[in-house]
């Protein structure tokens, strides 16, 4: 094990060894989808969901998504990491700035833990979708904060610490609607109120599988090598949109800049819970667990916005492929 990953370590994170015969670097849970549609009655489906360590276990927030398809964020616990238990009621916020409404609607919520406080943030409705962030410490009791940016934006991630003393966020700027664009920029903070320094960070591009729109997916992992980011790409065809999992390292010091890319995905649509459900053909990765210990490395993502589902790699192996391009 060469590369040193910045984090604490996670003994009991989810983990399954490589399935004999496998011959790539990825593998999925045996168990998939960990999380499937109809979680409790009134909800269809559960997916695009962010889960972190805590006190031992896991708790999460998780994206649901209603009878009448109206989404919402709810908060879920496991001892595990794999067997859930979701609270019937979305997620609560408090201290709500009096000159703006809270959350219209919630969807891909992100989870980052930054010194002692946890950050969920998510596409907000506020005349169009936005990036809404919550601060708390016991995920009981959740403090809204101010959006980071005008609408519209989707896909914000946090980094997990200060970066030149400011906080870092990726974000993907767009347009209303399901929109047939957007690239990954770099945003810095003093306060996560005040947004700026604006930096693009990665364009679409010519590669079939990302030459739609791409966005940031789980929380950057600090390693030796840069920030490990896993982001999500997608291609349109003449059978609709595509979404798989890509991954690329960027700079610890200027993470607008990339230091090395995975040209292809690294998770692609290929099982019948990722090709069939509400939105056939979709892996949206949003968290990844890591053990600083053994560099195991776990990765959670939507499938076909209808399931949560789990693959697993190592931080050697996955930053080996990124640096093969």
């Amino acid at each position: 094990m060469s590369i040193k990953v910045l984090a604490s370590e996670l003994p009991n994170i989810p983990w399954q060894e490589r399935p004999a015969g496998c011959d790539r670097y990825i593998w999925r849970h045996t168990g998939n989808p960990v999380i499937g549609r109809r979680p409790f009655p009134g909800a269809r489906s559960v997916y695009n969901s962010a889960v972190v360590p805590f006190n031992g276990k896991f708790i999460g927030v998780f994206r649901l998504d209603y009878e009448e398809v109206l989404p919402a964020i709810h908060i879920g616990h496991s001892d595990d990491g794999l067997i859930w238990k979701l609270d019937e009621k979305p997620l609560p916020f408090l201290s709500c700035p009096a000159d703006k409404r809270e959350t219209e609607y919630g969807y891909d919520p992100r989870i980052a833990k930054i010194d002692d406080a946890y950050f969920v943030h998510w596409c907000n409705g506020y005349y169009g979708p936005t990036i809404g962030i919550a601060k708390t410490r016991d995920f009981k009791t959740f403090e809204q904060l101010e959006n980071a940016f005008l609408p519209f934006n989707r896909n914000g991630v946090l980094f997990p610490r200060k970066i030149g003393g400011f906080y870092g966020m990726l974000s993907r700027p767009s347009g209303p609607g399901h929109n047939a664009f957007g690239d990954i920029f770099y945003s810095a903070s003093p306060d996560l109120t005040f947004w700026g320094r604006h930096r693009l960070v990665l364009e679409r591009g010519a590669s079939r599988w990302q030459r739609t729109k791409i966005g940031g997916g789980a929380t950057p992992i600090e390693t030796s090598e840069g920030w490990l980011t896993i982001y999500h790409g997608v291609m349109d065809t003449c059978n609709g949109f595509v979404y798989s999992a890509g991954a690329m390292l960027l700079d610890l010091d200027e993470p607008w800049k990339v230091i090395a890319k995975k040209a292809g995905p690294i998770l692609w649509p290929e099982t019948d819970y990722e090709t069939v459900g509400h939105v056939p053909n979709v892996v949206f990765p949003c968290a990844a667990l890591v053990d600083s210990a053994t560099n195991r490395l776990a990765i959670y993502y939507g499938a076909a916005d209808t399931h949560i589902a789990v693959a697993y790699t190592t931080v050697d192996a996955l930053v080996d492929e990124i640096k093969k391009g």
